[in-house]
Order: structure tokens, then sequence, then C-alpha cells
């Protein structure tokens, strides 16, 4: 199955002290805002480990119409949103994951990492990926969500990102460390992976949006 020729947006958005929950309970407001100008919001979510308190990480997805710049993409999240002190946003294009446009909806760790690398090794990189999922999603009871090029316009370089779920963060930490063959076999792959690219960073989160149930943890 081919991936999502939508345009995707991810945003990183500073909200106001202690107002983070805030974009969470505004949810149908974002999306009916983002809706009329022909974008969908794909999920939010609260930080976890390794970013502010206050800042909430939201994807948006936009499957109509000419593709839209980050910079329309973030005016229209802008004009939905509660009072914020900042957002940061760039546009992206689904790798080999997303296959469609469902948004995740189960609540989990989820863990959002970056890659940058050499533009020759892109294709590389993608097989390793397609490789080790199986075997990682199986393992750990966890979902490979979206493996997205983003937009860069240094020649030579490419960037990537990658959403996992995992159903706690004790199995982010589980899946870190291999037990029998078929985990090392799958751990192998993700280090032949990571050995490709210059850079890469993590940081995880819960899912302001998740239909199950809202995460009551004081991470922070």
């Amino acid at each position: 199955m081919s991936a999502d020729t939508s345009i995707y947006c991810f945003h990183q958005v500073l909200a106001l002290p202690r107002e983070w929950a805030q974009i969470g309970q505004q949810a149908a407001l974002i999306r009916r805002t983002l809706g009329q100008v022909g974008g969908e919001l794909y999920g939010a979510w609260r930080s976890q480990i390794g970013r502010p308190r206050d800042e909430v990480t939201i994807v948006t997805r936009w499957p109509h119409g000419p593709a839209p710049r980050s910079e329309a993409c973030e005016q229209a999240l802008r004009s939905a949103l509660p009072p914020i002190r900042r957002i940061n946003s760039v546009r992206m294009r689904p790798a080999l994951r997303p296959t469609d446009g469902m948004p995740p909806a189960r609540q989990g760790n989820y863990a959002f990492r970056f890659f940058e690398l050499p533009a020759v090794n892109r294709e590389e990189f993608l097989a390793l990926c397609a490789a080790a999922w199986p075997g990682f999603e199986s393992a750990y009871d966890s979902q490979v969500i979206g493996l997205w090029d983003i937009d860069c316009t240094q020649a030579g370089r490419a960037r990537a990102l990658l959403l996992t779920r995992r159903p706690d963060l004790a199995m982010w930490e589980r899946s870190k460390l291999p037990q029998g063959a078929d985990e090392a076999q799958v751990r192998d792959t993700l280090s032949r992976r990571y050995d490709l690219c210059d850079d890469t960073e993590v940081y995880t989160t819960t899912l302001l949006t998740a239909t199950d149930q809202a995460d009551q943890a004081r991470w922070t």
C-alpha cells in the first residue's frame, strides 16, 4: 500500500504558562476552523519527556487543492488556537506511512524522532525502516504512525520525521533492550538505519486528541 499523497504540516506550539490543556479542549473548534480552509487536524500531543511543559505538538493534514506552504498552514492553525507564545511549523510529505488520513486515536506513548542525513542515503534508509517495522510492531505491541520527508532546502541533504506509538513509557524503554534473536535482529536493522544519519533526536508525548482515554499523569 502506497503512502498518503496529502501534504502534512508539523507544528510546535508553545502555549501560555500552564495553558497547554486548552489546546486539547478546543480540538473541535480547531477541526472546524481548519476544515473551512481545506485542512484537517491529524493530532495534538502534550509533552512527556524532552520538550517544554507548555509545548503542544500538532500535525495538520491538507488533502485538497494546491499544496499549501508551511506559512499558510501555520496561519490557518494559529487562527483556531487560544492565545499562545509562539509557533514553529514545517511542511512534510509521507514517505512510507501514513497510507491514509485516519488520525491516531488510541492513547499511549508517542515518540517523535527526527533524522538528518545525506540525500544519497535516503532510499537505503527507507528500505531499512520498512524491513524493521513488522518485527518492531509485533515484538512491542507498537505501531509506526508515520514517516514523513520534511521540506529541506539544503542541497544534498534530507530530513525525516518518524512518529511511533507504544502502549506506555515502560514499553518505550523496553523496546531499547532486545530480548531474543528476533528482537536483536530488529535492533540491528534499526542500528544500521541510524548509522546512515548524521544526526537524530527524539522526544516523547501523549495524545491530547485520544478518543479512548485522557492522560492524567503529571509528566513535568
